[in-house]
């Protein structure tokens, strides 16, 4: 309790962009441990520093923003009156990118390797999907396609950092 009132203090007093993105993915890794029944007293104090955790926030973020964008041009209708399938595919980057995080933390929280590694391994399943659904809206028709790319190489640095992550577990 007292870890969080120094966060929400924290926040509080210096509000810019970059403390309200950390405030709301700490928000979902907050509630990530409420419905896993982990005490937020156990957050490791260097999850923050870690560059994979800083690189799925940016992910985050980044994926959030690219499915703003896409999501105006693809929830127009077509001339029959459906709507673009490729639309759904932007929802679901951005839970997949959201799942990342709590992911990481329940990684780093495990006490046993082997179900450090099965955190592991859903931390990489993630990232490939999140990567296939890149693909995917590539195909829309769709002005943020370029976009796209920026979070696909991101996704690749992500990998690499996941690697050395995962050795260092």
């Amino acid at each position: 309790l007292k870890y969080l009132i120094q966060i929400y203090l924290i926040i509080k007093v210096k509000i810019n962009f970059r403390y309200k993105i950390q405030s709301k993915i700490l928000a979902v890794v907050i509630n990530f441990d409420k419905k896993q029944n982990v005490s937020t007293q156990t957050i490791p104090s260097h999850l923050p520093e870690l560059p994979i955790y800083q690189k799925a926030k940016d992910i985050f973020v980044l994926s959030r923003n690219i499915s703003t964008y896409l999501r105006d041009d693809l929830m127009a209708l077509d001339h029959n009156g459906k709507e673009d399938e490729h639309i759904y595919f932007s929802g679901d980057i951005v839970q997949q990118s959201n799942s990342l995080a709590p992911h990481i933390l329940k990684a780093e929280l495990e006490v046993f390797q082997e179900n450090r590694h099965k955190h592991v391994t859903s931390v990489r399943k993630l990232t490939n999907r999140l990567y296939r659904n890149c693909v995917r809206l590539e195909k829309s028709n769709s002005n943020g396609k370029d976009y796209l790319k920026v979070l696909k190489s991101e996704l690749q640095k992500f990998n690499k950092l996941q690697k050395t992550w995962a050795l260092t577990l």
